[in-house]
């Protein structure tokens, strides 16, 4: 190859390929983890929680042969049908509409009424990779082999990868594999880009993983984020930080006992964004209540849900 692609409109090797690949896949098999391990760096927030993931985030790896776009979706919701949810399902359905491929995550051993609604609204015409996650949590390998097997005859899938985003086993090979099924085209982003989401977004989902990770099992779903304020000081970045919640008591729970839980989740939070902008950060964060926010259309948009 002679020339490696910088950015759009650089003249590029006859054969370079980018588009688009949709992540799909119920709550919790893992997705986030995938595109995290496939760029190369942390852009998209995880938890073991469902509902983690409600934005469409778009991770960037750009190779001497290929531009890939993972469009990371929210878990397709099948619980707690409210406006929130509703909107997250419309998100995974039209993302499944603008890609060029499908990766379609499941759980190795294991598929469920959710994994095969899901699998139902995958688009004709499209290639779909298999994405067998959590080998490595497989107390028995020689079972994998079978339930490929069988994940054979629910779908023409192009591929079939099984592999482990956590410890990064095998993501070569789906790299390898869906790398063929991309169009030849100039890249739609500059090469070093590995996301197309701001910094702004970026912290609100950051300090959002914070309160899911630190609140664990009492998590209310009706919980979510706002930047109020977002300013460079030279490279300081200075940013104020609102927890939306949906009822009094839950502003309790994630203030904590003399507040020590609300600042334990600012300092984790800070020390990512310190990370992931390279810089220092000054983290303000306190906690208001908005009755009805997530089965509100019109609230949901102005805290940018799309």
């Amino acid at each position: 190859m002679n020339d490696v692609a910088t950015g759009p409109g650089v003249p590029l090797p006859l054969r370079f390929r980018a588009g688009f690949l949709a992540v799909v896949g119920r709550p919790n098999v893992g997705k986030s983890t995938l595109v995290n391990c496939l760029v190369g760096q942390k852009i998209s927030i995880t938890s073991a929680k469902a509902q983690t993931t409600r934005h469409v985030i778009r991770g960037i790896l750009t190779t001497e042969e290929a531009q890939f776009v993972f469009v990371d979706t929210p878990g397709f919701q099948t619980r707690h049908r409210n406006a929130l949810n509703r909107l997250m399902n419309r998100t995974v359905t039209r993302s499944l509409g603008e890609v060029d491929v499908v990766l379609f995550v499941v759980e190795a051993g294991r598929f469920t009424e959710a994994d095969g609604q899901i699998l139902a609204l995958l688009p004709q015409g499209r290639p779909v990779v298999l994405v067998v996650n959590k080998i490595d949590r497989m107390r028995d390998r020689r079972q994998l082999l079978p339930f490929i097997e069988a994940m054979s005859h629910r779908h023409p899938f192009a591929e079939i990868v099984p592999l482990s985003a956590t410890r990064g086993e095998n993501a070569a090979e789906l790299l390898r594999a869906a790398q063929s099924y991309l169009p030849e085209s100039q890249p739609v982003f500059e090469a070093d880009d590995v996301t197309d989401r701001s910094e702004r977004f970026l912290a609100a989902e950051f300090l959002r993983e914070k309160i899911f990770r630190n609140l664990g099992d009492e998590l209310p779903y009706g919980i979510t984020v706002e930047i109020e304020r977002f300013e460079m000081d030279g490279m300081l970045r200075r940013i104020a930080a609102a927890v939306i919640v949906d009822k009094a008591a839950h502003k309790a729970m994630v203030i904590g006992k003399g507040g020590e839980r609300l600042k334990k989740i600012a300092t984790e939070a800070r020390a990512d964004l310190e990370d992931l902008f390279g810089g220092k950060v000054f983290l303000e964060v306190w906690v208001k209540v908005r009755s009805g926010w997530a089965d509100d259309e019109r609230a949901l948009k102005s805290l940018g849900y799309e």
